[in-house]
């Protein structure tokens, strides 16, 4: 089997340089890596698993704003009532299930890790960030009822703004996981 590694090292003090290695390992179909496997699961199918459904939740979190920015233009009670209709089902069958699976993957992978990997910073503020971001899908499911009877108090210009807070979120933890600057 052929595993493929690429690194971009940091600038390193003693050295004062870029380092960018690319690297093939040629490995036999059965050798699995044992730092990537635990009780029989490979860990990097939870990881994998992790990212699709944390794209899955985001792409709902992109979403149902949007649907708002529409549902609060709207004049006609046939768009009204279509509006209500798919934002519950984007609410609760795509991104609460998806939110919900990043969370439980994403506690899975850190107790995989260790209680040592709690004191890393970058890692203490990736959890405060998704702590905001669940806090954010709570937020939506509310504006989602609110819609549902008709008490909604906010511009499809207010929904334009609110439609941007998940990107910066997006862009924070992204950033945050693969440099890991503290």
């Amino acid at each position: 089997m052929l595993f493929y590694s690429f690194h971009l090292l940091r600038l390193t003090p003693d050295t004062h340089k870029h380092v960018l290695s690319f690297h093939l390992t040629f490995l036999p179909v059965s050798s699995t890596p044992l730092h990537i496997t635990h009780s029989g699961i490979t860990m990097l199918w939870v990881k994998a698993f992790h990212i699709i459904f944390m794209v899955t939740w985001f792409a709902g979190l992109f979403y149902l704003p949007r649907l708002f920015v529409y549902h609060a233009s709207s004049e006609d009670e046939t768009s009204k009532q279509r509006f209500i209709v798919m934002e519950r089902k984007l609410f609760w069958g795509i991104m609460t299930p998806g939110a919900i699976i990043t969370v439980g993957l994403g506690i899975w992978l850190i107790t995989y890790l260790g209680s040592a990997s709690l004191t890393l910073l970058w890692l203490q503020l990736k959890l405060a960030l998704i702590s905001i971001l669940v806090i954010y899908h709570i937020w939506c499911g509310k504006l989602v009822a609110d819609f549902k009877h008709d008490q909604n108090q906010h511009s499809h210009v207010w929904y334009r703004w609110f439609n941007e807070f998940p990107v910066l979120i997006l862009v924070a933890v992204v950033l945050l996981v693969e440099l890991q600057p503290v």
